[in-house]
């Protein structure tokens, strides 16, 4: 099947890559796992050897009509779907339990994807997701590291991500302009032990990383914050008024916003 660069097609071809990837889902005997733009199906067929059985969302209407015929129907069900608007916890519902997820995403729309399985976490179990480099480096990085941000932090708020391997443009068909790094990332949503609440605690992170190299105060005032209550939040979460955002841990950003929730503006 001929790769379409406007859907950011980039077709895996590396046997030794393929069964690598399959493997780092670990064990999946009697379990369904979703794979999110299968394209030709070289890692679906990984998979199907491996699971009960493979759910495959393909935007592709073409490349899904070719999944639907190469592979049997009690063994892959295609959805010709756009993965944002895929409803993971009703599968989830139907095979009677959290999905093991993998996904060669397309660099265009990776964060929105991985935003997307952060807000469906818990449908799921772990996934193994193949993006840019540099995009797996900023979604794995620690605190006080030149790739740490609002990706991280929220990425890493839903469980921890961490890098397995690099491949190289050759690995695919056609070779795209940049290397590719598969990490792997379980789900284990972490609001409960860090005392936030997810509606208010993620617009909070967008505020204190509106520019990652200000100090968390500069943020929080450009946001509309007093600087006597963001001096007093500071203060009582232990945190030096000269911090950037770029330095703090999840747990100090979560007892600054905890801080900053009982923190009245001053009259």
């Amino acid at each position: 099947m001929p790769a379409k660069p406007r859907l950011g097609q980039n077709f895996l071809n590396d046997a030794q890559a393929i069964e690598r990837i399959a493997a780092s889902l670990g064990d999946l005997s009697g379990r369904t796992v979703l794979e999110i733009g299968p394209g030709a199906g070289a890692i679906t067929s990984a998979l199907v050897a491996r699971a009960a059985r493979v759910i495959a969302v393909e935007l592709d209407s073409g490349l899904a009509g070719h999944l639907r015929a190469r592979f049997p129907a009690d063994r892959v069900t295609v959805h010709q779907q756009d993965v944002l608007t895929f409803d993971f916890s009703t599968a989830a519902s139907e095979a009677g339990h959290p999905l093991p997820v993998f996904g060669n995403l397309p660099y265009y729309i990776t964060s929105q994807i991985v935003l997307k399985l952060a807000a469906s976490a818990a449908a799921l179990d772990r996934a193994v997701l193949m993006v840019q480099r540099e995009v797996a480096d900023r979604i794995t990085a620690d605190p006080q590291s030149r790739d740490y941000g609002l990706l991280s932090v929220t990425a890493q708020l839903y469980g921890p991500a961490t890098n397995l391997f690099t491949l190289p443009p050759s690995a695919f068909s056609p070779p795209p302009d940049v290397h590719s790094t598969v990490f792997r990332w379980r789900f284990a949503p972490r609001f409960a032990e860090l005392g936030v609440e997810e509606r208010t605690f993620i617009p909070f992170l967008r505020k204190v990383f509106a520019q990652k190299r200000k100090t968390l105060a500069n943020n929080l005032r450009a946001a509309g914050i007093s600087i006597d209550r963001i001096s007093a939040a500071l203060n009582q979460a232990a945190i030096d008024p000269r911090a950037r955002a770029e330095a703090a841990p999840i747990e100090a950003l979560a007892a600054l916003w905890k801080a900053l929730e009982t923190t009245p503006e001053l009259p």
